[in-house]
C-alpha cells in the first residue's frame, strides 16, 4: 500500500504542499483534490469541507500555482443536494478570497447535470470556475456549448467511470471533437490525458495557440512527458490527490492501465 501510495497519492496536507513546491520548481502547476468521495452523513461532508478549505488556505500560504478540485459526492450530493450546494459555494468562496483556482471534477453521469447547475451557481455569484466534461458521454458536445457561454473553463476528460460508449477510437474521436470545437475559440481550456496519440494530435492542433490550453497529468503518470511539455514551454498542471481513503481511486487507475494493455496500448511516459 505505501508504494501505491507514493505512486497515485499522497498521506497528508503538509506532503502534498511539499511536493507541489517541487512540481512548480520544474514549471508545473498542482491540481489538489482530497480523497474521501462517496460521504454517507453530514460529519463525513464536514470533514471534508473542512480539509478543502485548509487545503486553499495552504496553497495561498505558500504561493502555490495550485489549484482546488472538488468531488461531489465527497460533499454530500448523495443525500443532501442542497447542502452539498452550500457546501460547493464555501469553498468557491474562500479560494476565490485566497486567490486560488477553483474546478469541479466529474463522477458517474447521473451526477451530470446536477454538477453543472452547481457550476453555473457559482459563476452567477461570480466566483471563476472549470469544469471537467467527459468526452465518452454522449450529452458532452452540447454541455461544452452550455459551460463555455457560461464562461466556464472547460477540462476535457475522456472519462473514468461509465459512459455511454466504451469504443476506444470513438472515445479518441469525440475527444478531438471537443478539442476542435475549442480550438476555433479564443478561450482557455484544459485537457487531461495520457493518450500519445491524442496528445500528439491535440499539440499539433493547438500549436500556434499553445496559451489557451493547459495539459494536465495525473500523480504517478507521464513523468517524462510532463516535465519535458513544461520545459518546451507548455501549460502542464499534475493532479495530486492526498488523505484516507485510496481504494475507490487506486480501483480506478487499476482500470484505466489494465483497459490499455488489454488494446496493446500504453500511456505516454
Amino acid at each position: 500500500m505505501k508504494e501505491l501510495e507514493s505512486r497515485w497519492a499522497l498521506s497528508d496536507l503538509q506532503r502534498t504542499i511539499n511536493w507541489c513546491a517541487r512540481r512548480n520548481a520544474q514549471g508545473i502547476r498542482c491540481i489538489i483534490d482530497i480523497l474521501g468521495e462517496y460521504a454517507r452523513d453530514e460529519l463525513q461532508a464536514t470533514s471534508s469541507v473542512e480539509t478543502y478549505l485548509a487545503a486553499a488556505k495552504a496553497i495561498s500560504d505558500h504561493g502555490l500555482n495550485a489549484s482546488l478540485t472538488v468531488k461531489l459526492s465527497a460533499l454530500g450530493v448523495l443525500f443532501n443536494r442542497e447542502g452539498c450546494r452550500k457546501n460547493v459555494q464555501r469553498i468557491a468562496q474562500e479560494a476565490a478570497n485566497l486567490g486560488v483556482g477553483f474546478e469541479i471534477d466529474m463522477e458517474g453521469q447521473g451526477l451530470v447535470t446536477y454538477a453543472i447547475d452547481v457550476a453555473t451557481a457559482c459563476v452567477e455569484k461570480e466566483y471563476s470556475i472549470s469544469l471537467a466534461l467527459q468526452a465518452y458521454l454522449d450529452r458532452t458536445r452540447d454541455d461544452l456549448k452550455r459551460v463555455s457561454a457560461l464562461g466556464i473553463t472547460a477540462r476535457i476528460v475522456k472519462g473514468a467511470y461509465v459512459g455511454s460508449i466504451k469504443d476506444f477510437a470513438e472515445i479518441q474521436r469525440r475527444f478531438k471533437e471537443l478539442v476542435s470545437v475549442l480550438h476555433a475559440r479564443p478561450t482557455f481550456f484544459t485537457v487531461g490525458t495520457h493518450d500519445p496519440e491524442v496528445l500528439e494530435w491535440t499539440k499539433a492542433q493547438m500549436g500556434a495557440k499553445r496559451d489557451l490550453i493547459e495539459f494536465g497529468f495525473l500523480k504517478g503518470l507521464a513523468d517524462r512527458t510532463k516535465v519535458a511539455m513544461a520545459q518546451d514551454g507548455w501549460r502542464v498542471s499534475e493532479y495530486v490527490p492526498f488523505g484516507e481513503g485510496l481504494a475507490a481511486y487506486e480501483a480506478r487507475r487499476k482500470k484505466y492501465l489494465n483497459e490499455l494493455q488489454k488494446l496493446g496500448r500504453i500511456s505516454v511516459p
